[in-house]
């Protein structure tokens, strides 16, 4: 009866869901062969140093000991230069459509200074959009998802998800928005994001792009769906999403190409620049100057994954057809002396600021 009815609502809301096969396995045995180390000068201004793979495995920053995929950021020394070590890494691999299944045991998030994120972009930016799936800054306690789009495309609510919206036009660039807001729909939910997510030991982000909607669903240590488990996920079994972004936007024209990404960034476009209204703003004058000066307070400030998971639409995979596409992106060495060189037609420092402003409405009533 619970499959029927649920049935019966996507029906109600003009979604339907595919039957998914596996088609890409991202975990420790083979993680850092098929995600590339991006070494470059942060496109969002942060105060970080992002390390090449020799250099991050080196300093103890990337691994995957203990069958775990670790991305961590300097805790020992003071920082200087670019800013504090980190890490960022982009699948090789890009994606139009599927369904990103990620199992995610800690997160950098709800410390003061950082900016953690696992998302997706595509190529020339924002021409071929952005899904932020795991984002937020300082001790922000629940998960800040979104869209940013070109011109074009807005969601509405359609009662099929939990969160609240808190922006609609997805454009970057949309009249009556701050700049590069996009289309935002924040999370209720306390274990979604930063300490709570930790404390439970994390969970399970799962992530559908089709041409209906991109979906966003989030599943608790404990309550992870056992079809997901088993590798067999299914959707349509699900409760509701924490986000469903759909409405007045042709989502095949706007999310294309998708490369999936994890990086934890310091300060920058928008940590930065809501630090003197952040609870954070009493441990030091500027954001930079804290992340500088308090290497102990970054201890926590790393990734733990289990694994990365795409699955497309099986009836799509029959007439032997992915929507996956190979991208081959250069490591830079240890001795680089500037950004990675990125594919024809990735402009990497035009993927711009990963502001939230409808976020800092949301902080606002606690500060």
């Amino acid at each position: 009866m619970h499959l029927y009815t649920l049935l019966c609502m996507n029906s109600l809301f003009g979604f339907s869901y595919a039957a998914y096969t596996l088609v890409d396995d991202y975990n420790p045995s083979n993680f850092f062969q098929q995600f590339s180390f991006f070494s470059g000068d942060d496109p969002t201004h942060g105060y970080v140093n992002y390390l090449d793979q020799a250099t991050a495995e080196a300093r103890g920053l990337a691994s995957t000991a203990n069958n775990i995929i670790y991305m961590g950021a300097d805790s020992t020394s003071v920082a200087s230069g670019r800013g504090r070590d980190s890490v960022r890494v982009s699948s090789n691999k890009a994606y139009d459509t599927g369904l990103i299944i990620t199992d995610i045991e800690h997160m950098p998030g709800g410390i003061c200074g950082t900016w953690p994120a696992f998302w997706t972009f595509g190529p020339n930016w924002p021409n071929n959009g952005e899904v932020d799936i795991l984002e937020g800054v300082h001790d922000q306690t629940t998960n800040a998802m979104a869209l940013h789009t070109s011109s074009g495309c807005s969601i509405t609510d359609n009662g099929g998800f939990t969160g609240t919206i808190k922006t609609s036009n997805c454009d970057v660039n949309a009249p009556g928005q701050a700049a590069n807001a996009g289309c935002g729909i924040a999370s209720s939910d306390p274990a979604s994001y930063g300490a709570g997510f930790n404390a439970i030991t994390g969970g399970v982000y799962a992530t559908e792009i089709n041409a209906a909607a991109v979906t966003i669903w989030f599943f608790p240590r404990g309550a992870i769906p056992a079809d997901i488990e088993t590798g067999t996920p299914n959707p349509a079994s699900w409760p509701k999403p924490a986000a469903q972004f759909q409405g007045a936007c042709d989502i095949a024209a706007h999310i294309r190409q998708q490369n999936i990404v994890f990086d934890t960034t310091f300060c920058g476009d928008w940590a930065g620049n809501v630090w003197s209204t952040s609870n954070c703003a009493s441990r030091a004058a500027t954001c930079n100057e804290f992340v500088q000066n308090n290497p102990a307070e970054f201890a926590n400030a790393f990734w733990r994954v289990k694994y990365v998971r795409v699955f497309q639409d099986s009836a799509a995979l029959v007439g032997g057809s992915s929507n996956g596409t190979s991208i081959s992106w250069p490591s830079a060495t240890a001795t680089g002396t500037g950004p990675i060189a990125a594919p024809s037609g990735f402009n990497i420092t035009q993927r711009g600021y990963r502001r939230r402003p409808f976020l800092q409405r949301v902080q606002g009533g606690q500060h």
